[in-house]
């Protein structure tokens, strides 16, 4: 049986991918290889942060009751990676190597810190504790197709 959050697992890499992708243009000098890269990874990353702020969190805080505890971390860190993003698209418009690679480092840590966090915590108390009624996959499907939250 598939877990519910193995989707999400699996877009982990997609979006390791694509990180990596932009990061290797950049450090290359193919400017417009990167912007093309890190715009598809940044809207693969806002995808994912909605059908997990807007589905699976509140689901599982609904059925556990645990609102305020994993999952604000979580959103926390979600934050925290859209500000370095905002700060990588800033670096990678003005193609300012030395910046974008050192908010790139920082946020590949977060990026790795996090979803340790998520596939070895979080993810799993998310299967434990819901067996029905959310549709991550579906969720995460409509997200990618509009990149953006609601």
């Amino acid at each position: 049986m598939t877990s519910l959050t193995a989707p999400l697992v699996s877009h982990h890499q997609t979006c390791d991918e694509l990180y990596a992708t932009a990061e290797a243009a950049a450090h290359a000098g193919r400017w417009q290889e990167c912007a093309e890269a890190f715009q598809r990874f940044r809207g693969e990353m806002e995808a994912h942060f909605c059908a997990e702020e807007e589905v699976l969190f509140p689901a599982f805080e609904q059925a556990t009751g645990m609102a305020g505890g994993p999952t604000r971390v979580m959103c926390l860190e979600h934050v925290q990676m859209r500000e370095l993003m905002a700060d990588m698209l800033a670096a990678q418009g003005e193609q300012d190597l030395n910046r974008f690679a050192g908010e790139a480092e920082t946020l590949l840590v977060l990026m790795q810190q996090h979803n340790m966090k998520e596939q070895n915590i979080l993810y799993p108390m998310c299967d434990r504790s819901l067996w029905s009624g959310v549709d991550i996959a579906g969720e995460l499907g409509r997200r990618r197709e509009a990149a953006s939250c609601a």
